[in-house]
């Protein structure tokens, strides 16, 4: 009887240390995507430069070529890059968790239309030029957006559900973009200065633009962290998680709010990058399954290996010009929603 019970036990145990051995083998090789990533970032472009350069401008800069378009022009796309690349994976994550919905993205609750909003109001009524100024706008038309949602969803009959999310978040974007796009058709000078920004890149932003949103972006990771567990157990269902002793209430709360940090900060600094809040969760749920502690660590490290990877594409195209990340990932991001659909009308089916 003893051996019996033993063999199963025993065999449990070593998938289970094969299973944390292959999700850190998978986090180790995102890790080394994403080193490439920021190494492609620094070196290629309208202007090559071989990695030992990169290296000398980074660290000892003389006032050269080399050291102008590693310092002034590649740094801060770079520094950008990784912290909107991560904060978008990471609030798809959270989004997809939330609503249980596995074509959620950083969209669904009206926040991109809340940041969009926010900017197009300070180039309208307070007149601000600058991108550094648009990005405080953003944000805080992210955050009210946010709060919008959450506040009349929690008013519901079953309080803020899934489906009420959904439902709240798609009307507030619908209404939110209506209201945009009546101020862009009676102001030229506003339509001008948006259109730059909702095209969604990295290029025109300086070092100073990733250092105004990195404390959003942090506070949000180290929310989505707390709620990690907690977002495991609602994937289960509200009576089960409640029966495991998880305050429902609190995790949604806790993952909105760090949902719409991220995606606020994000979408203010970056525009409306589409593709990388879908995708990634996706792709990272496939390597290493469906624990969100290891969805979300694989996510924060492809996020902005995908995004710094289209910055680079949008370089290498059609030199000397660019093409905006944000159109590179929405390229990509296309046939990838329409296979996500109809793989969902089978599996429905």
């Amino acid at each position: 009887m003893t051996t019996l019970v033993s063999r199963p036990a025993a065999t449990t145990g070593r998938r289970g240390t094969a299973r944390v051995g292959r999700r850190l083998t998978v986090t180790l090789v995102a890790a080394s995507v994403l080193l490439l990533a920021v190494l492609a970032s620094f070196a290629l472009g309208s202007r090559p430069l071989p990695v030992d350069q990169v290296w000398h401008a980074l660290v000892a800069p003389d006032g050269g070529e080399a050291s102008t378009i590693v310092r002034e022009l590649r740094l801060p796309r770079t520094a950008l890059g990784l912290a909107v690349g991560v904060a978008l994976a990471v609030a798809g994550v959270l989004f997809q968790a939330l609503t249980r919905n596995p074509l959620a993205e950083p969209r669904i609750l009206g926040i991109s239309a809340g940041a969009s909003f926010g900017v197009v109001l300070a180039i309208s009524v307070f007149g601000v030029s600058t991108l550094a100024g648009y990005v405080w706008f953003g944000i805080g038309g992210a955050l009210l957006a946010g709060l919008l949602v959450f506040a009349v969803a929690s008013r519901a009959r079953e309080g803020a559900s899934p489906v009420t999310l959904a439902l709240v978040g798609a009307a507030l974007d619908a209404s939110l973009a209506s209201v945009v796009f009546a101020l862009l058709s009676i102001d030229a000078r506003t339509f001008e200065e948006y259109r730059f920004w909702v095209v969604g890149g990295l290029t025109g932003r300086d070092l100073s633009v990733a250092l105004q949103v990195l404390p959003f972006v942090l506070a949000g990771l180290a929310l989505a962290a707390l709620v990690a567990r907690g977002l495991d157990a609602l994937a289960l269902g509200d009576d089960v998680a409640r029966g495991l002793g998880h305050r429902i209430g609190l995790v949604r709360l806790g993952g909105g709010v760090a949902a719409v940090l991220l995606t606020g900060a994000a979408v203010a600094a970056a525009g409306p990058i589409a593709f990388v809040g879908l995708a990634v969760p996706h792709l990272a749920r496939a390597l290493v399954g469906a624990d969100h502690r290891w969805t979300l660590a694989v996510s924060a490290l492809l996020g902005p290996a995908l995004l710094l990877g289209a910055d680079v594409v949008g370089r290498l195209v059609a030199p000397p010009g660019e093409i905006p990340a944000g159109i590179v990932t929405a390229l990509i991001g296309a046939p990838l929603l329409a296979f996500l659909v109809r793989r969902a009308r089978v599996v429905t089916a």
